[in-house]
C-alpha cells in the first residue's frame, strides 16, 4: 500500500518565509520580482522590499516575460547548476591546457582572487583550485601511464620540469610511485541539473557518490569516500560518469524511470539492506519509513531505517527521496526539502513545475 500522496505545491507563504529568511536552499526553485525597481532576484538576495511590492515566479523566463530584468547583485540567471562565469572560464582554460599552471597574478588579471577560487572549488569539489588543477594533470598522466606511455613522455607532456617533481606529486595523490600505483582512482565530475549542481564520483565500474553540491558536510562525505574505497579522487571523467550524465539529463526531462548505472555501496550490512530496498520503490511512488522497516523485516527499527536513509550518498539513483512520513508529509532530505518536493513532482507528472 502506498503512503498518502505528499503535498508538493510550494505556497506563497513558504516563498515569503524563504525570501525574508534569505534561505539560499531555495535559489532556483522560485524567483522574487520587485515591482518598485523592476528587477527579479534569488531568494537569498540581500534586497529587502516590502511584501506588497513583490511577486513570485517559478522560472526566470517568466519573470523576464513579465518585464523584469535580472538583479546585478545576486545574478539570478547564474542559478540552476551553472558554475559562475569566472569559475567556468578557469575550468575551460585548464581543460584546454592541462599542463599550464594558472598563477595568482593571472587569476587577478581575470578579476578572480585566489581565495575566492579556493573557497568555490573547496565547496563544490572538496578540493582547492590548486588541488583541482593538479588533479586534472595527474589524472591525465595516470591514464597515459596505464595505457603504456613511457614515463619520460608523461612527465614532460604534463608540464612537470623533473622526474622527482612528478614522482612527489604522484605519490602524494596516489600513495605510491608511478611504477607501483594500482590501476584505479575515483573520477569526480560536476553535473549540472535543473535543481542545481550534482557532484558525481565513480570508479571505472560504478557510481560511488552522487550528491547536490551545496549539501552540508559535503567535504566530510568526500573524505569518507576516499577512506571507504582507499582510492584517490581526481577531477576527471570516465565512461560511467558520462553515461550517468546522459541518464540524468533524460531523468530530468521526464524520459528516464530507471537508471542502468551500476552503483557500489559501502556501509554497514543494515545500511546496505535499506539502500537495496530503496531501489525497489517504483518510480512515481512513495512509502513511509514504517513501510520501509517492514520491507526489510525490521518493523521496530524505524529510527534506524531513517538514519540509514539519511546516510545514503548516492541520491536519485538510490531514491531516498521516495520515503516520506506516515502522515504523507515530507520529512528530512539532505538535498533540501524543496528538492525532495520537486523530485517527487517530476516523477509524478513527468516534468518539473514551469516546464512545458
Amino acid at each position: 500500500m502506498k503512503a498518502t500522496a505528499p503535498n508538493l505545491q510550494i505556497t506563497r507563504a513558504e516563498m515569503e518565509r524563504a525570501f525574508y529568511a534569505k534561505d539560499s536552499s531555495y535559489d532556483g526553485v522560485f524567483f522574487v520580482a520587485v515591482k518598485t525597481t523592476g528587477i527579479f532576484c534569488l531568494p537569498s538576495c540581500s534586497a529587502k522590499p516590502k511584501r506588497e511590492n513583490i511577486e513570485f515566479f517559478t522560472r526566470a523566463r517568466e519573470a523576464i516575460f513579465a518585464g523584469y530584468r535580472p538583479c546585478k547583485r545576486c545574478h539570478p540567471l547564474d542559478v540552476n547548476g551553472a558554475p559562475p562565469r569566472w569559475a567556468k572560464t578557469l575550468m575551460e582554460r585548464v581543460e584546454k591546457n592541462p599542463d599550464e599552471k594558472i598563477t595568482a597574478r593571472e587569476m587577478a588579471n581575470m578579476g578572480v582572487t585566489p581565495e575566492r577560487a579556493r573557497r568555490w572549488f573547496l565547496d563544490h569539489y572538496g578540493m582547492t583550485f590548486a588541488e583541482w588543477q593538479r588533479g586534472k594533470r595527474l589524472a591525465e598522466a595516470f591514464t597515459q601511464i596505464r595505457n603504456g606511455s613511457p614515463l619520460d613522455d608523461v612527465v614532460f607532456a604534463n608540464g612537470y620540469e623533473s622526474h622527482s617533481g612528478f614522482r612527489d606529486a604522484f605519490a602524494k595523490t596516489f600513495g605510491a610511485s608511478p611504477g607501483r600505483a594500482g590501476d584505479e582512482f575515483i573520477a569526480a565530475q560536476f553535473i549540472e541539473t535543473p535543481l542545481g549542481p550534482l557532484l558525481a564520483a565513480a570508479t571505472r565500474d560504478a557510481i560511488c557518490f552522487l550528491e547536490f553540491s551545496d549539501r552540508r558536510m559535503l567535504e566530510y562525505n568526500y573524505k569518507q569516500i576516499r577512506k571507504r574505497f582507499g582510492l584517490p579522487i581526481l577531477p576527471a571523467t570516465n565512461d560511467v560518469l558520462e553515461n550517468l550524465r546522459a541518464e540524468l539529463d533524460c531523468y530530468f526531462s521526464g524520459k528516464q524511470k530507471r537508471f542502468t548505472a551500476r552503483v557500489v555501496m559501502r556501509g554497514t550490512p543494515f545500511q546496505e539492506r535499506v539502500w537495496n530496498e530503496l531501489q525497489e520503490i517504483p518510480h512515481g511512488e512513495t512509502i513511509s519509513y514504517e513501510q520501509l522497516a517492514r520491507r526489510i523485516e525490521q518493523p521496530t527499527a524505524v529510527r534506524a531505517v531513517a538514519r540509514a536513509n539519511g546516510a545514503n550518498r548516492i541520491s536519485i539513483i538510490i531514491p531516498c527521496h521516495r520515503v516520506i512520513g506516515k502522515d504523507g508529509e515530507l520529512t528530512g532530505y539532505g538535498g533540501g526539502l524543496w528538492r525532495k518536493r520537486l523530485l517527487l513532482e517530476l516523477e509524478k507528472t513527468g516534468h518539473l513545475p514551469g516546464d512545458t
